[in-house]
């Protein structure tokens, strides 16, 4: 008996919930499902089903051997997809996740592009400002903006984003910029819930400057806060990218660059390295190239 054709008998009995519902799904005879089952068993040496007259139930064995059998002849069908040329032609299903505002912004578009590209793709985009376990919550792509801890999954660098100060033209002109991280304790803060919502910001590369926020008016959200600013009302601290078309629109002005930190990186990470499917390369190429095209994202010390 072929190994891989009892692999597909069994897997589908399982899904099929018998032998008869398993023999009409593959054009098969009920004999001939049943004497591949029980070989595959001889085989192995263990049962892999426990048989009544209605149904079929997995044994401990049985349960553990299905899911290696889908996750063999998964890989074998990818296999077979890539050297048969479909890896120009990508499909089936990904799942992404990116923090909510970036995502929004930037990924979205992206993934709206690819699908256009890859009509036989299709993609779940998770908006979710925390991070996630890949593996646990079955998402193939995530889209990180920080500096990665070593870790089992491949990551690619992707661009950069800076922590900037901003107010609005109208702010300064009837209340002047800070010149230095110290001046903004005489200025109007306005905060927000989660990050950069502490009761510090820090400045400064080699050396750290920690000054002590006191807002007036915190929000929940990052449209408010731009919002807020923009109106004149105050100040506040952003990611670059969350504030890069008010800052070209002169809706909005950064100051305090010469202090700002390091630049923090964006990777684009996923769990299946050099074996990912080749929807996931696509994918992963794809975003890459237009993410470290984009120049709200270049590194700023090459621009």
């Amino acid at each position: 008996m072929d190994r891989l054709q009892g692999m597909r008998i069994f897997t589908e009995v399982v899904d099929s919930g018998g032998f008869a519902a398993a023999a009409k799904a593959m054009h098969l005879s009920a004999p001939a499902v049943t004497r591949a089952v029980a070989s595959l068993e001889a085989e192995i040496g263990t049962r892999l089903l426990i048989r009544t007259t209605r149904s079929v139930k997995l044994t401990a064995a049985g349960e553990g051997y299905v899911a290696d059998c889908r996750r063999i002849l998964a890989e074998i069908a990818e296999a077979e997809a890539n050297a048969a040329g479909s890896f120009g032609n990508p499909a089936g299903a990904i799942t992404v996740t990116a923090p909510v505002l970036f995502g929004r912004l930037y990924v979205l578009p992206i993934l709206l592009d690819f699908l256009d590209l890859n009509p036989a793709v299709q993609v779940r985009f998770l908006l979710l400002d925390r991070v996630t376990n890949l593996v646990d919550e079955g998402i193939d792509v995530a889209i990180r903006i920080a500096h990665l801890p070593s870790s089992g999954l491949t990551a690619r660098r992707v661009g950069f984003i800076r922590q900037v100060v901003c107010g609005s033209p109208d702010y300064f002109d009837r209340h002047g910029e800070p010149k230095i991280p110290q001046d903004l304790t005489s200025h109007r803060l306005i905060g927000r819930d989660g990050i950069f919502g502490g009761a510090e910001w820090q400045f400064g590369r080699a050396t750290k400057i920690r000054v002590p926020i006191s807002t007036r008016l915190t929000c929940n959200t990052n449209d408010a806060v731009i919002d807020a600013v923009i109106a004149g009302w105050g100040l506040s601290r952003f990611q670059s990218y969350q504030v890069a078309a008010h800052v070209r629109a002169g809706r909005l002005r950064t100051v305090l660059a010469e202090f700002e930190q390091e630049p923090v990186p964006i990777h684009i990470v996923h769990a299946e390295g050099r074996s990912a499917s080749g929807r996931l390369r696509a994918f992963v190429d794809f975003a890459s190239e237009r993410l470290r095209a984009d120049p709200v994202l270049a590194d700023p010390a090459k621009v």
